[in-house]
């Protein structure tokens, strides 16, 4: 074999390495490897994907709008089936997918956060995530995300995982609030991913107010006339374990604004 030849070798050699070690790093915490490679962890499924090639997808019916296009979602999303969306509840969890079946895939998972519902057709599977084409083409060797897109609908294999973001809790109010009435979105959810409860409370309340899901991660409340903020806000998971972001949504909070806590949960 001529030098060339070995060195192009060399170089194709370790092109892969890169980019499996990326996919890893930006798909998949360290300490979930071992458990997520693990074939006897994953379920079947179907994977199809909307959008532009590359495109990021969007929140849809979670209320997430194009959030989803920047961190710590980064496009790497889902719109679910009724099995995933579950009513809203299953916004923001978060699975790892991986194909198999398809000369183009990689067999190495992605992690993918449900943002969106698929209903109709979608529901015709048990487990039918509608990737973004961003994330569907990460589920390809190098250089054949077009390859595997062209086949449009493909098996995987699936598991849930708990969330892990390198950011805290997050909530964007909604463009239709005011005075007595909020309704706010919330993003970047560490854990179950899952919020199952939300209560608030402004300064000089005593007792915490319960907050109610309209819709995806969209949660609502009626302002008692007077009350003016800042507000504290408590989230708590589906596990039961439970976050408090004091003075989270300020007293001069407007329509349209995101507000970052310091907190999240594990």
């Amino acid at each position: 074999m001529s030098i060339s030849n070995k060195y192009s070798r060399f170089i194709s050699i370790l092109s892969l390495i890169l980019f499996v070690s990326n996919e890893l790093c930006l798909c998949m915490p360290s300490k979930l490897l071992n458990a997520t490679l693990n074939g006897e962890a994953f379920s079947p499924a179907v994977a199809t994907w909307y959008g532009s090639p590359t495109g990021s997808g969007s929140g849809g019916a979670c209320g997430l709008e194009n959030d989803v296009i920047y961190a710590p979602y980064n496009g790497m999303i889902s719109a679910g089936n009724g099995n995933l969306f579950r009513s809203g509840a299953g916004c923001g969890t978060c699975f790892m997918v991986k194909c198999t079946n398809n000369p183009a895939c990689s067999g190495y998972p992605i992690r993918v956060t449900i943002t969106d519902e698929c209903p109709g057709l979608c529901n015709n599977d048990r487990i039918h995530f509608d990737l973004s084409g961003k994330a569907f083409g990460f589920l390809a060797k190098p250089g054949r995300g077009d390859e595997l897109r062209k086949a449009g609908r493909i098996d995987v294999q699936y598991t849930s995982v708990q969330c892990h973001y390198d950011s805290k809790i997050a909530v964007k109010m909604d463009a239709g609030c005011n005075a007595y009435y909020i309704a706010m979105a919330v993003e970047n959810v560490n854990g179950d991913g899952e919020i199952n409860r939300i209560e608030i409370s402004a300064q000089g309340w005593k007792p915490w107010a319960s907050m109610q899901r309209k819709w995806g991660e969209t949660w609502i409340f009626n302002v008692p006339s007077g009350t003016t903020g800042p507000f504290s806000v408590r989230f708590t998971d589906r596990s039961s374990r439970s976050v408090v972001a004091y003075n989270l949504i300020p007293r001069n909070w407007a329509p349209g604004k995101k507000y970052y806590s310091n907190i999240n949960l594990p």
